[in-house]
């Protein structure tokens, strides 16, 4: 379910037009007739009552002060009407006729439209709104909101309940915050993810240039593809999400396939800036739904967000490794048995994921799935190249160079 609002400041007031259906709450059980029929003139007396519900639960602010309502008016509308399309019509509506006693409007099939009017100092502030309703409807209703800013233009808004206030034409440092936080948070719930840098620092349990390095190269892969998404350089089709996120759980295979093989470290930046491309990508299906309150700071967001993910990463790490310090020296095992439990156990996690979400990539169908499988095909067989590297191959080159280091002895 949806509500839709208009916000305009101008002069010195703040227009509010809203449309809510009438089959929420707000609705306060209005007069009915016959087999369920609307009793308009008996709901005119209920509009001041539901007008109230209404703004109880859309809080505006003017530079952080909460506006208090100063004029208001409301209306029943069929299902069929339209006039939400723009601010104008919406506005005409409100103030125009209301419909025949006689119409037969179903109590949870039309809308209820309200005008709020709000007094404010000047239409340039910095304005906000705070959306919330009972818990019970926080994930069945968006707030779908325009705001025409003096300047001109719109702006769009797909509010979800309860995120507390959102800035409806926010300064650069309100987006940079805004953003800062979003990654931040952002990190900090995407389990993959975690589980990927997880496996990165797990050979090294220390700070030092090497892992540094390691870092730096994702932080920079991901960064350019994030942002070339949320530019729109990516490639169209249902497709290719669900195979990033496929992707993204062969990559956590591959890094624990490389720490039970005790890769040499000193390349890694290398295998982690590729995958890091990818992680970039799932990144930014996160941010999409985010870039609507960035206002006309899309690139200082898109950089603030990315701040945000180093931060949540870095905090990340700096509780990792204290950790696996601390496992590795207390407990009775071998470093490489520890590794390779760890890696294995998230590697079977990973598993499941992948299978999860290559059944999704299966669903999608189209042409483009051909290309989807030979992208994971590769990444897999990279990683069992790995494997069959380290078995066949690697011990040889070990043996060679301690042939060498022996011969330069004597």
């Amino acid at each position: 379910m949806r509500v839709h609002a208009f916000v305009k400041p101008e002069g010195e007031r703040l227009q509010v037009l809203v449309r809510v259906p009438l089959d929420l709450p707000l609705s306060l059980n209005l007069p009915k007739r016959g087999d369920g029929y609307l009793d308009l003139p008996l709901v005119e007396e209920s509009i001041p009552r539901a007008i109230a519900a209404a703004a109880k639960e859309m809080l505006f602010f003017e530079d952080g002060r909460r506006l208090e309502l100063s004029r208001s008016e409301g209306r029943i509308s069929p299902p069929a009407d339209r006039s939400f399309e723009s601010f104008e019509r919406a506005l005409a509506l409100v103030r125009g006729p209301r419909l025949a006693a006689s119409a037969d409007v179903f109590w949870n099939r039309g809308f209820f439209d309200a005008y709020l009017e709000f007094p404010i100092a000047s239409p340039r502030a910095d304005f906000a709104v705070d959306f919330h309703v009972a818990p019970g409807l926080r994930d069945r209703l968006k707030f779908d909101l325009r705001f025409l800013p003096p300047a001109g233009g719109v702006r769009a808004f797909e509010i979800p309940t309860a995120i507390g206030q959102v800035d409806l034409d926010p300064r650069w440092h309100q987006a940079a915050a805004s953003f800062v936080k979003s990654g931040f948070r952002h990190i900090l719930d995407g389990l993959d993810h975690l589980l990927f840098l997880l496996c990165l620092v797990i050979p090294f349990r220390r700070v030092g240039w090497t892992l540094v390095g390691v870092v730096t190269s994702f932080t920079v892969a991901h960064s350019i593809t994030l942002i070339a998404a949320a530019y729109g350089i990516v490639p169209p089709g249902a497709w290719f999400p669900p195979l990033v996120e496929a992707l993204i759980a062969a990559s956590i295979i591959y890094m624990a396939i490389e720490n039970v093989l005790r890769p040499n470290l000193n390349w890694r930046w290398l295998v982690t800036g590729l995958f890091g491309l990818v992680h970039g990508f799932g990144f930014s299906f996160m941010l999409k739904n985010q870039l609507q309150f960035a206002g006309d700071h899309l690139l200082l967001s898109l950089l603030a967000f990315n701040v945000g993910i180093e931060l949540g990463q870095l905090l990340f790490i700096a509780v990792a490794i204290p950790l696996l310090v601390l496992l590795f020296a207390r407990a009775p095992l071998s470093e490489l048995l520890i590794t390779a439990v760890i890696s294995a156990l998230v590697a079977h996690t990973a598993w499941h994921w992948l299978v999860e979400r290559w059944d999704t990539l299966a669903k999608v169908g189209g042409p483009q799935i051909e290309f989807a499988t030979l992208a994971l095909a590769i990444v897999l067989a990279a990683a069992l190249g790995v494997l069959a590297w380290a078995i066949l191959g690697r011990p040889a080159v070990l043996r060679r160079r301690n042939a060498k280091a022996r011969v330069e002895l004597d």
